[in-house]
């Protein structure tokens, strides 16, 4: 009969971490820990607020309970606006970023001083927030849509033009080298030969940047830059809660219809 004896003894001693993976897990967590104690001690909390915030929350949401209605042809008239900004600001950023992602990606791009002028032009872009953009273009057009649909073009224009880049980077290369071969020019291989590849990740981007710009919209009008969120900051400010509340409920309802028409309009073109 075999001898299980030191199959026994292994599994005693059987460890999932060897010491020194204990001791830098530990020494990480203990790092992360301090991490955290310096950020809290760092900021000027007032903890006396923070442990009151339950309250104030549930004093706040009876206060706005029940929603108003009265103005709801305003609110509806400012949903319609916020919809039309995101979807000018979505189709102006897809016909900028179309020549971005171009010289960004680097099997299409003309020399290297291209790529990295488009590159610059994508981190510059979503390194600014929207609210940002927004902020510089209503000092620049003033307030209204128009300085909206600039801020959330050009916050656009990142996010499409990087994801894009990489989709063209990622095509196969046989159709490239094939019409190379056959003495092509420059435009019918990016006509042939890139673009078919491209389409279907084209219209997912473009149709989930849509999505994305509909939720960043509602808050443009809080820095003057038209939508429902002028509404919003107006309700604010004069202490109108069932007005916020019905304002909030319009737009919840808002990104719930964006994300079920991307869903749909996804399903049908991809």
């Amino acid at each position: 009969m075999m001898d299980s004896r030191p199959l026994q003894q292994t599994l005693d001693h059987w460890s999932r971490f060897t010491l020194r993976q204990r001791l830098m897990r530990y020494g990480g967590l203990m790092f992360t820990l301090l991490i955290v104690a310096w950020a809290l001690s760092s900021i000027d909390v007032i903890w006396e607020w923070v442990w009151d915030a339950p309250t104030q929350m549930g004093d706040l949401f009876g206060r706005m309970m029940p929603p108003d209605p009265s103005n709801l042809p305003s609110i509806l008239e400012a949903i319609w606006q916020t919809v039309n900004i995101a979807t000018l600001a979505t189709m102006f950023a897809v016909v900028v970023s179309l020549p971005v992602a171009y010289i960004s990606a680097q099997n299409t791009t003309p020399n290297r001083v291209t790529l990295w002028i488009g590159r610059f032009i994508l981190v510059s872009s979503r390194s600014v927030n929207t609210i940002i953009w927004a902020l510089l273009f209503v000092a620049i057009f003033g307030p209204g849509i128009v300085a909206g649909i600039v801020a959330i073009m050009f916050r656009s224009i990142g996010f499409l033009g990087k994801l894009l880049g990489e989709a063209i980077e990622e095509i196969d290369h046989k159709p490239v080298e094939a019409l190379e071969a056959c003495g092509a020019s420059r435009f019918k291989i990016v006509l042939y030969a890139i673009v078919p590849q491209v389409m279907p990740a084209f219209f997912a981007i473009a149709i989930l940047r849509w999505d994305i710009n509909l939720r960043e919209s509602t808050v443009l009008g809080l820095v003057g830059a038209g939508g429902i969120g002028m509404i919003l900051q107006g309700a604010i400010d004069t202490f109108n809660w069932p007005e916020v509340s019905m304002v909030l409920l319009t737009i919840l309802a808002l990104v719930v219809f964006g994300e079920v028409v991307s869903s749909y309009m996804r399903k049908k073109i991809l």
